[in-house]
């Protein structure tokens, strides 16, 4: 075994690496960018290593620092996590060179099972059935509309190299293919560094079921069961759990000796998923990944394995000292992916700094930050995966369920709330869930606005200026009359004006159609705020900072921002009038209008890259561009005009 392990990777999967190098023995050191100095991982590891600016073509994708790092540490060894360069034959061959181990499987293997051209080919050729599709060489637009039209609509643009949900687009009909392309081409190349695609035939509401591998040096593969990945919003995966539920063991058998042909295709070693799509009356193989998966965690709560333990003595040449027979699923393990954004707002990203940070201790909690870290708009939103194992699948539910109720952020916007909802959807109760649940139950699964947190933070707003001094208080007091107060606030971009109406030992908070009754309120240094609500003892987290708060409770966080009724800065922060702005910080992609064009409602003004997705900002109304603000490269913040409109 060696003795010191460098980690390619930030954030929770560097954390979670950096946890079993540790009680094995291994000295561990982190590498950073500028935006991650001060980040979690950094301090975990024994050493820690600035690699460049915070984009990640300067960092965490930057082969020469990373290898520079590699060698000024006198690292033995290299564990790339996942995402960024961890399927990147390139970089495991450089690694090599450098006279380090990496930890994975072979240049080739990746290389093979990166394309997922040649690994359809390769699996295929062993036997495992496949999504009817294109493959072929011909990238020009005009052959790949050829080969959609032969495959039939619906089908997947699909990026070969990757994964994530990016660089791909279904398309349902042939009008829309030339757009799709060239999006998925555009973000496959900044995201890969290859635009090359292939075409699937789309199966509509399929199960995604993967089986997670494990191959030592002497070419023995074991399978270690199934997961179902059926949740997903963009084609990205949110909630996971092992075993798959309706998943019979004739079943599993055949998809695991499928995944175990797949991976000896290509002489695999390590850890690696073999994804199958499963619909129309059959599985087949969606794609190979050649590193650990983000959804680990449920694999190694059934099975009692360490998969990080198992990636190092593998690539320190041990064998694999387990047989099939070893292997038995113990009990049922559901994973919630915890991310800053917006389920409100199409999902989209949040950015900024993370006031408070609180997770239980009842389940497993795989996060790389903490109370005042950074959430970028370099990097991925995943803020942490929450893990609940327990005797059966309705146990491990409940325990999910539980656990995020009781998680407490504040400081970005964040999907907790959205994924209990998930938990208590009827299709995920009963295991019947396909990867069209989420979109087709869209309405259903965004959280409502919380008329009764609005009110907690009127309330606790006003509780907490009576603690200055009561002649600057600006609370219209009257003699014998109660006190009155108007609150302007901002909600994302809902603008909000409150009266709060102070009648003895309560308060009356009136908005536009609403009025709410906050009777014994209460709120102490720690910020636990409790009162009286519609006769209901209500229990909250409220957290000021500056002129915004946080009211946290059941896991859901309402975040308000007040605003002075004479500051004169309310209107300057909401869109109105022809002003179409950008909805989160990043870098102008494409702009598709110019100045003097006319446009129609939802049309694409301009694509915005943040968080290595990419998001279209649409024409609210039909208008003609007086002006357009930016251009293609220019990075842009939250709320900056992108567009200039007159109806």
């Amino acid at each position: 075994m060696f003795d010191s392990l460098l980690i390619a990777n930030r954030g929770e999967i560097a954390v979670r690496v950096i946890r079993t190098a540790r009680r094995m023995g291994l000295g561990t050191i982190a590498v950073y960018s500028d935006a991650d100095a001060d980040a979690m991982h950094v301090d975990e590891a024994d050493r820690a290593v600035r690699i460049g600016r915070a984009p990640v073509a300067d960092s965490y994708l930057n082969q020469d620092a990373l290898l520079t790092a590699v060698i000024e540490s006198g690292a033995e060894a290299v564990h790339p996590g996942y995402g960024f360069l961890s399927e990147n034959p390139a970089f495991a061959a450089a690694v090599a060179d450098a006279g380090a181990t990496f930890v994975g499987p072979s240049p080739e293997a990746i290389r093979a099972m990166g394309s997922k051209i040649e690994a359809k080919r390769r699996v295929a050729a062993a036997g495992a059935p496949v999504v009817p599709g294109y493959t072929g060489g011909d990238q020009s637009a005009t052959g790949l509309a050829v080969h959609a039209g032969e495959i039939g609509y619906p089908v997947l643009i699909k990026a070969s190299m990757g994964g994530g949900g990016r660089g791909m687009r279904i398309v349902s009909r042939a009008e829309d293919f030339d757009a799709a392309l060239a999006a998925a081409k555009r973000e496959a190349a900044a995201a890969f560094g290859d635009d090359t695609v292939l075409l699937e035939r789309y199966l509509v509401s399929p199960k995604h079921i993967e089986i997670q591998v494990l191959a030592d040096t002497s070419g023995k593969t074991l399978s270690l069961f199934e997961r179902d990945c059926s949740v997903q919003r963009r084609h990205q995966k949110v909630i996971e759990e092992a075993p798959a539920p309706g998943v019979d063991e004739p079943t599993r058998r055949a998809m695991g000796e499928a995944a175990i042909r797949a991976a000896q295709a290509v002489g695999y070693v390590g850890a690696g998923t073999v994804e199958f799509v499963v619909g129309d009356g059959g599985f087949y193989f969606l794609e190979m990944n050649t590193r650990l998966q983000v959804e680990h965690p449920v694999t190694e709560a059934v099975t009692g394995l360490d998969l990080v333990e198992w990636q190092l003595r593998i690539a320190a040449g041990e064998p694999l000292s387990l047989d099939a027979h070893d292997l038995a699923i113990d009990g049922h393990a559901v994973e919630a992916r915890i991310y800053a954004e917006n389920p409100r707002r199409n999902f989209l990203p949040s950015t900024g700094t993370l006031h408070r940070v609180s997770f239980p201790t009842t389940v497993r909690v795989d996060s790389g930050v903490r109370t005042g870290s950074e959430v970028s708009a370099h990097y991925d939103p995943m803020i942490a995966k929450v893990v609940a194992h327990g005797a059966d699948r309705s146990r491990a539910v409940a325990i999910l369920r539980a656990a995020l109720h009781q998680i407490e952020l504040a400081g970005v916007e964040h999907n907790v709330a959205w994924l209990g909802n998930i938990l208590g959807h009827p299709e995920f109760t009963d295991g019947t869930y396909t990867t069209a649940t989420v979109e087709e139950s869209a309405n259903v699964l965004a959280p409502p606005a919380d008329p009764q947190a609005v009110a907690i933070a009127a309330v606790a707003r006003v509780l907490g200026r009576r603690r200055g001094d009561p002649w600057s208080l600006g609370d219209g007091f009257q003699v014998n009359l109660p006190h009155e107060q108007v609150l302007r606030a901002r909600r994302a971009r809902d603008r909000l004006e409150l009266r709060v109406v102070s009648e003895h030992d309560r308060f009356r908070v009136l908005d536009a159609d609403t009025e709410t009754v906050v009777g014994a309120a209460r709120l102490d240094g720690h910020g636990r705020f409790q009162a009286i609500i519609e006769d209901r003892l209500v229990v909250a987290r409220v957290l000021v900072v500056a002129d915004e708060v946080f009211v946290i409770r059941d896991g859901a966080t309402e975040r308000l921002a007040f605003v002075e009724p004479d500051a004169g800065a309310f209107t300057d922060v909401v869109e109105s009038g022809g002003r179409v702005v950008a909805p989160m910080p990043g870098q102008v992609v494409s702009v598709a209008v110019s100045e003097g064009d006319r446009v129609r409602a939802g049309q694409v003004l301009v694509v915005v890259e943040a968080m290595k997705m990419e998001h279209e900002v649409r024409a609210p109304g039909p208008g003609k561009v007086t002006a357009v603000r930016f251009v293609p490269g220019d990075r842009v913040a939250e709320g900056a005009e992108l567009v200039s409109l007159d109806g």
